[in-house]
């Protein structure tokens, strides 16, 4: 049985930096606080957490009053910031560049909406790290759209703004963005403002034609992963023997009888040594060294 891993899987660039951020930081101070889970990742977590790297919730901020604090890739509203300031606590911001533009692009697109009378619609998941970000930015005064049953709650006679969380499906952004300028009474005042991250974007046709060229795929990755759940329905999409799992433990022996072929791949959230480690343990079962 051959089992490739996908060349093209992986952390993203936002994710590399804040990891990095973080080690690097660990070398210069014992105690350094990580604001929500540094990546969606469970495994990738705990191998930092052994470095000394604690997580925190919220409601922990206070407890790290002067002390040194890292926000993740996914970024934070400003309170947040203004909360940190209050208690003398140490920033390190490694909040993805192109969720910062994207904050950037909220910001603008409120401004032009409250001028006109419009709304701003954000197509995201409600509650996830970077949407509490985006739509922090602006007092949360946005609409959160998941899907086309959301679009109800949108005023279509007036101005929209529609702009998308980075690591969104293009198609369903798409699609949405087609629905709202049918159902527009003014078509001229929908501004439709593709946001999603071509750096993760760009690997849905890459997966579908590696899951496409293997008998059973494996995609590895945290459940927390909003990326990983949109990344894991393309291969599913391309090949209906597609498995997520977070780690080598949740493997069955039984996906892989009778196949010739197995493909690893993952999310942006995904480190390349937790999918190599997948990979010897499926070759292990297949008695292949």
């Amino acid at each position: 049985m051959r089992v490739v891993i996908d060349d093209n899987s992986g952390f993203c660039f936002g994710v590399v930096r804040a990891i990095g951020e973080a080690e690097a930081a660990l070398q210069r101070v014992a105690d350094v606080s990580s604001l929500g889970d540094i990546v969606h990742n469970r495994v990738e977590v705990q191998r930092l957490e052994t470095l000394g790297l604690r997580t925190i919730t919220h409601d922990d901020i206070a407890s790290v009053k002067g002390r040194t604090m890292l926000i993740r890739a996914h970024g934070e509203p400003p309170r947040t910031y203004r909360l940190a300031e209050e208690l003398n606590i140490d920033i390190i911001d490694a909040t993805c560049p192109v969720v910062a533009r994207l904050q950037r692009r909220v910001r603008e697109a409120y401004a032009k909406m409250s001028a006109e009378g419009g709304c701003v619609v954000l197509l995201g998941k409600r509650g996830h790290a970077e949407v509490v970000g985006l739509t922090g930015q602006v007092n949360d005064d946005v609409i959160v759209v998941e899907g086309e049953a959301d679009l109800d709650v949108v005023n279509f006679d007036k101005p929209i703004y529609f702009l998308s969380q980075t690591t969104q499906s293009i198609e369903l952004f798409n699609y949405l963005g087609e629905q709202i300028r049918r159902r527009s009474s003014c078509v001229e005042s929908v501004t439709i403002d593709d946001t999603i991250c071509r750096r993760v974007a760009g690997r849905e046709p890459l997966l579908a034609e590696f899951a496409q060229s293997v008998d059973v795929v494996i995609f590895v990755s945290g459940r927390k992963s909003s990326n990983g759940r949109v990344l894991c329905n393309v291969c599913r999409g391309a090949n209906e023997r597609c498995y997520m799992v977070e780690d080598e433990s949740e493997l069955d022996r039984t996906w892989f009888e009778g196949v010739e072929s197995v493909g690893i791949c993952g999310a942006t959230s995904t480190p390349r040594w937790l999918m190599e480690q997948v990979a010897e343990a499926i070759e292990e079962m297949s008695n292949v060294k």
